[in-house]
């Protein structure tokens, strides 16, 4: 199909991003192929790169396909108070929108300083976190799995990582969630992340410790208190609710496809593979913003024009069926996903390292204190949160037998 026969652009809003993404994507796909002219909020153009080559093209080529916001050909018409503005920054002085050597310098500061994260202690933060948060419902019989526990733990985990004090991640939670959604709140979630994170580092700089924060600031690199700012805001982002959106879709499908009872029961392998499949299936970030095409060029049959922002469909990319020709297939152990991004701008590995651990763990924990965990409402009544951008949970409400806090006893 050749960009003059392509229908009118798609709106990246509306209800069925929350429905039946997965349908949507295919209905854009056999409409537009595999990049599709979308409009943002206040019908702002784009582009969606729906194909896994594409994508791969895109994400393996950062000379072509800047990470370099400045670029872009549309910021005459962006208004100061856009939602979008936390997701699509300019001139902000994070990793996110560097190039080139500075970046790869930034990038191994960063790996450097979550790398050098105990496993051991890791997996003790979360388990001591998730331990507290199900002694709040254990003994209720009920609870929503979201607003209880997995929107909760992740940001709990990376503040005690990053060096903050544990009364310090409520705030967080409100501000991030603000943020990622993208809505009337988002400048204002913002501003608190960033005030934070700016009062982190005043502390480390005069009490350093054995933490991400102070770790960064040691780098020999010479970056400065802003960059490292934004670095950590972007970090905390990144690591808090795609986690907790990876902790609830891998309870939903645990709870609700038989291929993973035995989970439910004290089986270790089939959380793995249920968080496996998640990615591939449900993954947590659905579309990111972004990258600027730095010249004229033709991507899956589409003219792109220079300072394009091309936005990246990581969940249509991982069901294209060019690539996944039997979509009913179970992934098994595969890790060709996209969900987690690629070429030199994807999540550091030590990062997807954390994320792991603290989803993982707090699958494994809750199943352990309440085993016979089961879902409160139909299967059906279970349903995201409306955002093109992020596929979490609105809710996940479910009943067990009560069982007593553990309080200060050790698991």
């Amino acid at each position: 199909m050749t960009s003059t026969a392509a229908p009118a652009p798609v709106p990246l809003s509306g209800p069925r991003f929350q429905t039946e993404p997965a349908e949507l994507y295919r209905e854009i796909r056999r409409e537009h192929g595999s990049v599709a002219p979308v409009l943002l909020d206040g019908d702002v153009p784009a582009w969606l790169v729906l194909g896994y080559r594409e994508l791969h093209q895109v994400t393996g080529d950062p000379e072509l396909f800047s990470r370099d916001s400045e670029l872009w050909n549309q910021w005459e018409r962006i208004p100061a108070d856009w939602p979008l503005l936390p997701m699509i920054g300019r001139k902000q002085p994070s990793i996110l929108y560097t190039v080139g050597e500075r970046h790869r310098q930034r990038a191994a500061m960063i790996s450097g300083a979550l790398g050098a994260v105990d496993p051991a202690e890791l997996r003790a933060h979360a388990e001591r976190f998730a331990d507290e948060l199900i002694d709040t419902f254990c003994d209720k019989g009920t609870s929503d799995l979201i607003a209880d526990y997995a929107t909760l733990l992740p940001v709990r985990v990376l503040a005690r990582l990053y060096g903050f004090a544990d009364e310090d991640g409520p705030g967080l939670v409100t501000a991030l969630n603000d943020m990622i959604d993208g809505r009337e709140r988002a400048l204002a979630g913002q501003q608190h992340l960033l005030r934070s994170m700016q009062r982190l580092l005043v502390t480390k700089h005069t009490a350093p410790g054995p933490d991400v924060a102070s770790r960064m600031l040691a780098d020999p690199s010479g970056f400065t208190d802003e960059e490292i700012v934004q670095d950590l805001m972007v970090m905390m982002a990144a690591g808090h609710q795609p986690t907790a959106d990876w902790i609830g879709n891998s309870l939903r499908l645990m709870l609700t496809d038989s291929r993973f009872a035995a989970s439910l029961f004290g089986g270790r392998h089939s959380v793995a593979e249920a968080m496996n499949e998640v990615l591939w299936e449900d993954t947590p970030t659905q579309n990111v913003a972004g990258r600027w095409a730095a010249r004229d060029t033709r991507l899956g049959d589409r003219q792109i024009k220079a300072g394009d922002l091309l936005l990246l469909g990581l969940a249509a990319a991982n069901s294209d069926p060019q690539v996944r020709t039997d979509s009913a297939s179970f992934t098994g152990g595969n890790n060709a996903f996209f969900s987690f991004g690629h070429g030199e701008h994807r999540c550091p590995f030590p990062a997807q390292e954390i994320a792991e651990v603290i989803a993982r763990t707090g699958i494994e924990v809750v199943l352990d204190r309440v085993p016979d965990i089961d879902l409160a409402v139909p299967a059906t009544a279970v349903t995201s949160r409306p955002s093109p951008w992020l596929r979490g949970l609105a809710e996940l409400p479910v009943r067990f037998t009560p069982t007593p806090a553990l309080g200060d006893t050790p698991r």
